[in-house]
């Protein structure tokens, strides 16, 4: 297989096997609840040709929500447009097009993605609702032989259990593909959600039949069962039956596509074959180079170079990395690295619309539109968490691992353990400013006996390096800044145990800030505060 279709192939696989094991598992829910309802009915009956024509539609309305999941699912939080936005939007388009014509662009590029992902949501709410009504009537249907307009009935009734569970879907935000930190088998990961997957269907099973049972005041008489109070009770029963079986259904289906989409795949030829021998690594870093950009397949890739670098299953692709020319390793490090510094750019163009003027902080304390602008730049900057963890991983653990594996010395002829401590210290000082950390150069003058820093009167001047201290600690902004600041500590204190030997010599002879800091300015600071930091980290004071 070449390495320009293994993703189209993986995917494919994928979507595959999921469809495959769905079917299964739908089928042999469906069976045993059609017989439950059978043993309800008392005796009534169905022909042969409607409980196969029940069976398939109730395999195509699966079929419909497992393709507007697929097509919604990813694994980066896409943000969406609000319904005033794109009220807004239309609206200024409209009169645009009144004014000045045609000739120029309504929408910029970011608000045309945000509509996309809002359209796909509707899209998706509407195939919920029609996979409802199919779902519900081929599960309720078959239970008892009744008139159309009472199976329109249970039809709409379906329809409002597909809405619950597309609100609820889309409010959620469960089409974000979650990556476990820990890689289990297929069938193990499968057995420990199915607990939640159950619970969960149960909940909004309940939701859905409250709702519906309130629909039923809002229809025409003729849409009604009129029934005697017995035999409302066991249709209302049957009804909430047919309602969990598909709730079941569709929760077990998401389930089956969280396990099998974001299990590790491995970017390498089999162990042994000529690939194996020349370059092992070529499809991994091809992958990794020409993958559309928070596509599913540069997350697979990138999880799978992070197991790589930091496990000891398959030391022979590790090993590849450093090969004599050093390329492979250059190539390594500058995918990691990319990710690493978009974040750390992110970072500094969000907070450059705040200062630490300690003179004017009351008046920051209310969140102008500006402070709203900035804070959603800061929150896109930092949606790209879960690849930036693996990148930050994946680094500390290769740089550490060259100190004893490198046996070329292609990781420092290279340049690239000057680029990646200069590149996460920089990271890390932007994540900590973003919580609310003041970092500056602390100046050799300010220091008394047993480096204590002598308080100093605050002159109004700002320092350095700009930080964030007006926002709330309990944001979701801060949760994963510091969950990537703590990845990113435990990345540079790694590389740092490694090479501590080296770096404590450097230190001794002033060639510290030489060997393992970049020239230049970095992306975010300065390089004095770099090299101070740098000295925190080697002296374990870093926190």
């Amino acid at each position: 297989m070449s390495s320009s279709s293994l993703p189209d192939e993986v995917v494919k696989n994928r979507w595959l096997g999921f469809l495959i094991w769905q079917s299964i598992t739908s089928a042999v829910i469906h069976l045993s609840s059609s017989l439950l309802l059978h043993r309800l009915g008392r005796g009534s009956s169905s022909s042969v040709a409607a409980t196969l024509f029940a069976f398939l539609a109730f395999h195509l309305s699966l079929l419909l929500l497992s393709l507007a999941i697929f097509l919604l699912s990813t694994p980066h939080p896409d943000p969406s447009a609000s319904l005033p936005d794109l009220a807004a939007a239309t609206l200024r388009a409209s009169l645009k097009s009144l004014v000045g014509g045609f000739s120029r662009p309504s929408f910029t590029a970011d608000f045309a993605h945000r509509a996309r992902r809002s359209l796909a949501s509707g899209v998706f709410l509407l195939v919920c609702g029609v996979a409802g009504f199919l779902s519900v009537v081929a599960v309720c249907g078959n239970a008892e032989v009744v008139d159309g307009a009472s199976l329109v009935g249970v039809g709409l009734r379906g329809l409002v259990f597909g809405l619950v569970y597309g609100l609820h879907y889309v409010y959620r935000r469960r089409w974000i593909l979650k990556f476990p930190i820990i890689q289990r088998p297929f069938f193990y990961s499968f057995k420990i959600g199915l607990s939640q997957s159950l619970k969960r269907a149960l909940k909004l099973s309940v939701q859905a039949y409250v709702s519906s049972v309130i629909l039923i005041f809002f229809l025409p008489d003729q849409l009604k069962n009129k029934n005697m109070i017995g035999k409302f009770i066991i249709q209302q029963l049957r009804f909430y039956i047919g309602i969990l079986t598909v709730s079941i259904c569709w929760e077990l289906s998401h389930h089956l596509l969280q396990d099998v989409h974001t299990r590790r795949c491995i970017f390498a030829p089999p162990q042994g074959s000529a690939a194996a021998e020349t370059n092992p690594s070529e499809i991994l870093l091809e992958t990794l180079e020409q993958s559309s950009p928070r596509s599913l397949i540069q997350y697979l890739a990138y999880l799978d170079l992070c197991l790589v670098t930091e496990s000891n299953a398959e030391p022979w692709r590790r090993g590849a990395f450093f090969e004599e020319t050093g390329e492979t390793y250059q190539r390594t490090i500058n995918v990691c690295l990319r990710p690493i510094e978009q974040l750390a750019s992110g970072l500094a163009e969000g907070l450059e619309g705040f200062s630490i003027n300690r003179s004017d902080l009351l008046s920051k304390q209310l969140n102008s539109p500006v402070d709203i602008q900035v804070d959603s730049r800061l929150h896109e900057a930092l949606n790209d968490f879960q690849i930036c963890s693996w990148c930050a991983r994946a680094l500390g653990a290769l740089t550490a691992r060259s100190h004893l594996e490198d046996r070329y010395g292609v990781a420092q002829l290279t340049g690239c353990n000057k680029a990646v401590v200069s590149t996460l210290l920089s990271c890390l000082l932007a994540v900590e400013a973003c919580v609310g950390k003041k970092t500056s150069v602390q100046l050799a003058h300010m220091l008394g006996p047993a480096n204590i820093r002598w308080a100093t009167v605050n002159t109004g001047k700002r320092d350095a390096v700009p930080a964030l201290t007006t926002k709330k600690r309990g944001a979701a902004l801060h949760a994963k800044a510091y969950a990537m600041a703590d990845v990113l500590k435990t990345s540079i204190y790694q590389v740092v145990s490694a090479f501590q030997t080296d770096m404590q010599a450097n230190a001794k002879a002033s060639v510290l800030e030489k060997n393992w800091i970049a020239e230049g300015k970095p992306i975010y600071g300065t390089r004095e505060i770099l090299i101070q930091k740098l000295h925190l980290f080697l002296d374990y004071r870093a926190v």
